[in-house]
């Protein structure tokens, strides 16, 4: 499958691959601490975000156990403003995890739930795959209220099961099902 056959438009973003010039952006934001403190990657430096994102190009979608990285783009200018990762689970090939982080200033504005709206019709139309799940850190809670807003049910709350840092965080998981996407859908496009 081709770069170009995996670049997403919604109205104002374009979702498609990181590229060398983004390397300074990514870093500025995955860095961040307000940022950093919920994700499972958190680069060092400038030269591993460089390595990061050419290890991305060499993965194509639907790896069994790859994870895919996509950049999240503002369409009028271009800036890179997040990116978005899609786990291709190899013990359940039908399902996919999916994680989003965005710079602290691209925050509230509505921009991740577009992103993720894009993503999981092409998760769930173009993918063809039964379930999309979403593991975050329950302190998160920004994070919490945009995957119940697109439409994601809040499934499991594992305590202390993930480590971090000196000690142990909880995980809560989203998960939706493709008829339950379908479904959901179809009404906000009726309504719209």
């Amino acid at each position: 499958m081709s770069d170009a056959m995996v670049t997403l438009h919604t109205p104002r973003l374009l979702l498609d691959a990181l590229r060398d010039e983004d390397a300074a952006a990514l870093y500025h934001y995955r860095a961040d601490p307000a940022v950093s403190c919920y994700q499972g990657w958190c680069p060092a430096s400038l030269d591993e975000t460089r390595r990061f994102i050419e290890r991305c190009a060499a993965v194509a979608p639907d790896t069994p156990g790859s994870w895919f990285q996509r950049a999240i783009r503002r369409r009028d200018s271009g800036q890179l403003v997040g990116d978005l990762g899609l786990h291709f689970l190899a013990e359940a090939p039908a399902t996919v995890e999916l994680g989003i982080s965005l710079a602290p200033a691209q925050q509230r504005q509505g921009l991740a739930a577009e992103a993720l709206r894009a993503t999981l019709g092409w998760i769930f139309e173009g993918l063809r795959k039964h379930r999309v799940i979403a593991s975050v850190d329950p302190r998160n809670q920004p994070c919490m209220t945009l995957l119940a807003g697109i439409g994601m049910r809040r499934e499991a709350h594992f305590v202390e099961s993930l480590p971090a840092g000196a000690g142990w965080v909880d995980d809560v998981i989203f998960a939706m099902l493709e008829r339950e996407w379908r479904l959901r859908h179809a009404s906000e496009r009726h309504r719209g």
